[in-house]
């Protein structure tokens, strides 16, 4: 039997996620505004290819006729995730699994608590953004990492990582997914509001204009994620092993533009609240300095409010 897979929220990973499971099994992408066909991919290696993705508006929902989905991917930003779900909750059994797919650590704990059915959580490192012709390019190949908070839902992971594997995408299955999306909120935070602010790609923060800063953020970051008995990455200790995993990730990711970038090039609200908003929320709740996450988000917030206040 053929899986039927609904991707909610068509930006650069829902597209390609979209572009990747539809060859395997009935994709349907739903966002906001009609999407052009057909959709373009280009690969990693140059390649372009095209595919007629079969495209809806949470409008059409209503009378699209469309089988009940076996997984519901949610692919937009973290602090849409939520209402986007609202939006489509009437035509899902309370019993579908959903998959989240959002940077932070904001939106996986809520639904978890709040959806009757599984709720998967996953963690990519697929590199993925949309041109200004509105076609995806799969800028770097990845690896995605699958789990649940409460540990209850492995045999539907495994099916899941397995439907991923076979599109050519890597994935595992993983107990501590919750480790996992902690430790990539530690990396996003140290690198992504200082590219925002700065307009720079992530290589650049290397420079001795920024690399002390990094440092800073890393120091408190470190201490919170301590509090939270999050291990240090790597089998390290403290400080150290979260400044080695920060820079070689800067190193490896040299000449991307992170998606907070992205967004504040685009003039869009940042996802400051889901990357710095559970750390500052954790430093206070244990009693921890966090001036440097403070302050970053308040420049964000200023830098936001410059280009979204009405003038």
């Amino acid at each position: 039997m053929i899986t039927s897979h609904w991707i909610l929220g068509p930006g650069a990973i829902g597209r390609l996620l979209a572009h990747s499971l539809s060859p395997i099994g009935a994709v349907t992408l739903i966002g906001r505004r009609a999407l052009a066909e057909p959709q373009w991919l280009t690969t990693p290696e140059g390649e372009r290819r095209v595919q007629r993705l079969n495209a809806l508006t949470v409008d059409q929902l209503a009378s699209a006729d469309l089988p009940t989905p076996g997984f519901v991917h949610i692919t937009t930003k973290a602090m849409a995730a939520e209402a986007a779900l609202e939006s489509i909750a009437d035509y899902l059994p309370p019993t579908t699994p959903l998959v989240l797919w959002q940077n932070g650590y904001w939106a996986q704990p809520r639904i978890t608590q709040a959806w009757p059915g599984p709720v998967l959580c996953a963690t990519t490192t697929e590199g993925a953004y949309l041109t200004e012709g509105d076609e995806v390019v799969h800028a770097g190949r990845g690896h995605t990492f699958i789990g649940d908070l409460h540990h209850q839902h492995r045999s539907l992971t495994e099916a899941l990582v397995q439907t991923l594997s076979t599109t050519g995408l890597t994935a595992t299955a993983v107990n501590d997914i919750r480790a996992r999306l902690w430790q990539k909120l530690a990396v996003n935070a140290a690198v992504n509001p200082l590219v925002a602010l700065h307009g720079v790609r992530n290589g650049e923060l290397r420079g001795a204009q920024y690399s002390g800063r990094v440092a800073s953020v890393i120091t408190e970051v470190a201490m919170i994620l301590q509090a939270e008995s999050i291990q240090s990455p790597n089998a390290g200790q403290g400080d150290a092993a979260w400044r080695a995993l920060v820079w070689q990730v800067v190193d490896n990711t040299a000449g991307n533009k992170a998606s907070m970038l992205q967004d504040v090039e685009a003039q869009r609200p940042t996802e400051r609240g889901a990357i710095l908003g559970p750390l500052i929320e954790s430093a206070k709740h244990h009693g921890l300095p966090c001036e440097v996450l403070q302050a970053l988000d308040a420049e964000l917030a200023a830098l936001e409010a410059s280009y979204l206040s009405p003038h």
